[in-house]
């Protein structure tokens, strides 16, 4: 059976996006390479999350936002640090918001965690909003729990700036080692 010519066109489009599609990666991010490229990282507490929904002429209506503030120390200098962070994605209430494939999963990011979180500046994240970003979405943050020995930082496998459990001293020493 032969297709008609804009068929044919439209198979060979399709498969070409396929093809592109199915090679597409997200960049993986060594430690070295996170700590590089974000501008700093904080050892903190989730102290409030809200969602925010903008409405932009250019960058299109319902652009949905969810702002973490986080209060802790930095892991490059210790100093004491407030942050808030942001990502694309969240719900408002049951029926207004979106969900985001890259952003952190709700169990990451409920107030009263303790986590590490990378992040960077950007002067618009969409519908003309300038903050801080979660650097790398999800696999910027990084929850810690409590041990015998102290915090542990979780890490999230070799495809990761933090690819497995670490002791919070041994990461601030590997960050504050590499140069900025």
């Amino acid at each position: 059976m032969k297709l008609p010519s804009f068929a044919q066109a439209l198979s060979a489009a399709a498969l070409v996006t396929a093809a592109s599609v199915a090679t597409a990666q997200i960049e993986r991010l060594d430690l070295r390479q996170m700590v590089t490229k974000a501008d700093d990282a904080v050892f903190g507490t989730i102290t409030n999350k809200h969602v925010i929904r903008i409405e932009h002429s250019v960058d299109g209506p319902d652009l949905y936002y969810t702002i973490l503030t986080i209060e802790g120390r930095s892991l490059r200098d210790d100093r004491n640090l407030t942050v808030d962070v942001a990502f694309n994605g969240g719900f408002i209430d049951n029926i207004h918001g979106v969900r985001n494939s890259e952003a952190p999963s709700d169990d990451d990011v409920q107030v009263g965690n303790r986590v590490v979180a990378f992040y960077k500046w950007v002067d618009n994240l969409g519908g003309g909003i300038s903050t801080n970003t979660l650097y790398a979405s999800h696999g910027g943050l990084y929850r810690t729990i409590e041990a015998r020995k102290g915090t542990i930082v979780l890490g999230r496998g070799e495809t990761y700036a933090i690819p497995s459990n670490v002791e919070l001293p041994a990461l601030r020493t590997q960050i504050r080692a590499i140069p900025k």
